[in-house]
């Protein structure tokens, strides 16, 4: 497993490509292309929680549902 300092720093990398509107990334000798906005984002969520679980924090993600009561 990774250390917490080489999650951040894949974290960062991932949010800067997000950021620039790109979609691929080169880490290290590794070549991820993401297929969607969408991916990438998941990726940035599954990275977060790696660097939690590794700082020893939880998080928590709370989902609201409504309705006009119709």
């Amino acid at each position: 497993m990774a250390t917490a300092v080489e999650l951040q720093a894949r974290l960062e990398a991932l949010r800067k490509v997000r950021a620039n509107g790109l979609r691929s990334i080169q880490y290290e000798d590794i070549r991820t292309e993401y297929r969607s906005d969408a991916e990438l984002a998941a990726a940035i969520t599954d990275l977060e929680q790696q660097l939690a679980a590794a700082s020893g924090r939880r998080i928590r993600t709370v989902t609201f549902s409504t309705s006009k009561g119709v």
